[in-house]
């Protein structure tokens, strides 16, 4: 079973204070062992979800996000991720939400849930919730959920989307555009033996949800 080493951790917090080509370079070795350990880590991950849900990806190294920053159309220049993160991805068309790693010194967390719903999926989630909120509802009042995942984050309309009441007593969660969540660990979880187990237990905690869900969006498939 993979961990995360202390050498990663290192390694980003260097970059964090070197972000360019120069020093990327030379230490390109460094670089290396780190990333050889996160791929490691996530096909150990991936193995232990397997376990507990049908996970599509086969590889630790695919599933994790290049370094290698975008910067066309951002105003920071830096060249240079100043984290490592991965996704996976349930398999089927039948089973939905995403799950989401992120690893950086002082800000290591998990996400999970519905983070850019196409229209369609979208209306679909929304007119369910106008019609019935009380299973979702149900599941976010859970107390295990509620200590893991807390409440949704992500986007949502000031009052209420186009064809909805603003005054309907479920609009705090029709108003959301994203539905998705996140649960932070310190640097101490993340370096420990234990931190793969705490994020199954914590995507566990999170399963509920995604039934729901996928209940909803696959309903018209049967059809």
């Amino acid at each position: 079973m993979s961990k995360i080493e202390k050498n990663t951790f290192d390694f980003l917090a260097a970059l964090k204070a070197n972000n360019n080509r120069e020093w990327f370079t030379a230490n390109k070795e460094v670089y290396a062992k780190a990333h050889e350990n996160m791929i490691a880590f996530m096909d150990s991950l991936i193995a232990e979800m397997k376990k507990i849900d049908n996970i599509e990806n086969e590889s630790g190294k695919k599933s994790l996000f290049r370094i290698y920053r975008d910067v066309r159309f951002s105003k920071d220049k830096s060249p240079y991720k100043t984290h490592f993160a991965g996704r996976l991805k349930r398999a089927t068309q039948w089973l939905r939400g995403g799950h989401y790693i992120h690893i950086e010194p002082g800000n290591s967390f998990i996400a999970g849930g519905f983070f850019n719903p196409n229209p369609a999926d979208l209306n679909l989630i929304r007119d369910e919730l106008a019609h019935d909120a009380k299973t979702l509802r149900s599941i976010l009042d859970d107390n295990d959920f509620k200590n893991t995942w807390g409440s949704f984050e992500g986007e949502a309309v000031k009052t209420a989307p186009k064809g909805f009441d603003k005054d309907h007593p479920d609009i705090d969660l029709i108003r959301f555009k994203q539905f998705h969540l996140s649960h932070s660990f310190s640097d101490k979880e993340v370096l420990s033996e234990d931190f793969i187990f705490e994020i199954v237990k914590s995507f566990l905690v999170i399963r509920p949800f995604f039934d729901y869900m996928s209940e909803l969006l696959t309903r018209h498939l049967d059809t």
